[in-house]
């Protein structure tokens, strides 16, 4: 059975003025897959993710949502897409003087017209999958390090979309913190055959939720590896790759 991409990225050029950050790079992402973007510092990652979800317009190239390309679309299509999407940002960028319910309301009430109690519904729906039942009117403040990641993917996930995009997810969180995050993307991915696009260097996230990599390069500027982890570590042809899959520090 032939998988069907759901994003293909076409000879991207991005970067800042003069500065390129990266140059013409290709890949594509498939429907329900865990693809995790890597690499050292430096290298692009968060500025790829930033024109995947259309922050940010590439020097030259395409990106394609669903056959739609994101990065020159006019402003109504653009509304259209990110209804496809989710994004949970590295510090969860949940608005502190709202509660955890009204923000994850935000996009309900922004691209819907459903009733309160719908709202509402939709809103206890989003917390129970992600283990924050009764948290409703807690503040971002009253919250521990890994609940604002967990109630950030709530409001990610509020509008179903059918990608996620994940900007470090594991960043600030202890080893058992991070593991239960993976464990709900995990069930998410398996759950609802969600698309997920995760940019981090976690290397124990990596090689248990990543079906496939890229890795980016900050001196070559493009990918120097793609594949699964676990065989990326063991067999690739590439020094810097094993040595980075590996935790091994260059003689």
């Amino acid at each position: 059975m032939t998988r069907k991409p759901i994003i293909k990225v076409r000879d991207l050029v991005a970067g800042y003025g003069k500065n390129i950050i990266l140059d013409g790079i290709s890949f594509e992402v498939y429907e329900g897959e865990i693809f995790v973007v890597l690499g050292g510092s430096g290298c692009g990652k968060s500025t790829l993710l930033k024109h995947l979800i259309g922050l940010v317009t590439p020097i030259s190239g395409e990106i394609l949502i669903d056959g739609e390309d994101i990065s020159r679309c006019d402003e109504k299509t653009y509304q259209r897409l990110i209804k496809k999407f989710g994004v949970l940002y590295q510090s969860g960028a949940l608005l502190g003087s709202m509660t955890v319910a009204e923000n994850i309301a935000l996009p309900i009430m922004e691209y819907t017209d459903l009733p309160k109690n719908f709202v509402d519904t939709l809103i206890r729906m989003k917390l129970n999958l992600v283990h924050l039942n009764g948290y409703e009117n807690y503040l971002p403040a009253e919250l521990s390090g890994g609940m604002k990641k967990r109630a950030g993917l709530a409001r990610a996930m509020a509008l179903n979309p059918s990608i996620l995009f994940f900007d470090e997810p594991s960043a600030g969180l202890d080893p058992i913190t991070s593991a239960e995050l993976d464990n709900l993307i995990l069930h998410i991915n398996r759950n609802f055959k969600t698309t997920m696009v995760i940019v981090t260097h976690e290397l124990e996230s990596i090689f248990t939720v990543a079906h496939r990599v890229i890795m980016l390069d900050k001196r070559t500027k493009g990918i120097i590896a793609e594949g699964d982890p676990r065989y990326l570590k063991e067999h690739s042809k590439n020094p810097f790759v094993v040595r980075f899959f590996n935790r091994e520090a260059e003689l």
